[in-house]
């Protein structure tokens, strides 16, 4: 049987739409037969999605995607093979969760003053035990239509240098770094050309993070062009990275963005799963 590895997606205990166990499904019946959930900031859905993954015969890689900053920068390291019950990340995990509260406080504050009240109860109730997260108020600001869809949401109202945008601290990257890999798993830069990072910086970046231990480069996206993968892969032949490949499915309701539905790794990259076996 031919392999077919998706290595980041989402569930809605982060910011996803399916459940754990429907997106394991779901990625069942597209051919993916290696799934890594990598929610943001939590490790409370692989529980469910390893339940799932026995079920249908799927192997499920323990994930998750941490929210970081370097110079200033908001980062996104994704952990790959991790435990999840290693005491420093869940230590971690509690720590961002209340980051991501007193954002989401800060958040419901700017919109009180732009006359939307009522989004942080909405956006609890809506959340329940999951991580609270900017889509969130997105959906929030569609259903009181404010917005017609969550991009005019972060287009107008929760992007960076518009009304409700908060910025954040996260956990530093070399601490983030340093949680995935001695939890046992394998750190990966999430989709490293979102962040619109100059040439230069990239230069500073990428040996930091191999510095921290960070192991991996996003190098397939589920929304990357021929252009974005050379580059990506540039960058992993150049610092020495293994690729990865995710497509950071969030919803079915994105036709652009589907799990398994990825372009094949470079073949000159090497693959990102030889290094969690």
């Amino acid at each position: 049987m031919t392999e077919k590895y998706d290595l980041h997606s989402h569930s809605n205990i982060s910011d996803g739409v399916l459940s754990p166990t429907d997106l394991v499904r779901r990625a069942h019946e597209h051919g993916v037969t290696s799934l890594a959930l990598t929610d943001h900031d939590t490790t409370a859905g692989l529980a469910e999605a390893k339940a799932a993954s026995e079920a249908t015969g799927i192997r499920l890689i323990s994930g998750i995607e941490l929210s970081a900053s370097w110079q200033n920068k908001t980062l996104h390291i994704i952990g790959l093979g991790i435990d999840p019950q290693y005491p420093p990340l869940l230590n971690a995990i509690r720590d961002l969760q209340v980051i991501r509260f007193e954002r989401a406080e800060k958040i419901a504050a700017k919109l009180e003053k732009k006359r939307i009240p009522g989004a942080l109860a909405a956006v609890m109730t809506s959340a329940g035990n999951s991580m609270i997260t900017r889509t969130h108020f997105a959906d929030f600001l569609v259903s009181q239509f404010h917005v017609s869809n969550q991009q005019e949401a972060f287009d107008r109202y929760l992007a960076k240098g518009k009304p409700a945008y908060v910025a954040t601290v996260w956990a530093d990257m070399a601490l983030a770094v340093d949680w995935i890999t001695q939890s046992g798993g394998v750190a990966v830069l999430a989709h490293p050309l979102r962040y619109k990072l100059t040439p230069n910086v990239m230069k500073r970046l990428l040996p930091a993070f191999k510095d921290a231990g960070g192991q991996g480069i996003e190098v397939i996206t589920g929304r990357c062009n021929a252009d974005e993968i050379k580059l990506a892969a540039y960058y992993a032949n150049i610092y020495d990275l293994a690729g990865s490949v995710g497509s950071d499915f969030h919803s079915p309701v994105n036709p652009w963005v589907e799990l398994g539905r990825l372009q094949p790794l470079p073949e000159h990259i090497k693959p990102v799963w030889e290094l969690f076996g």
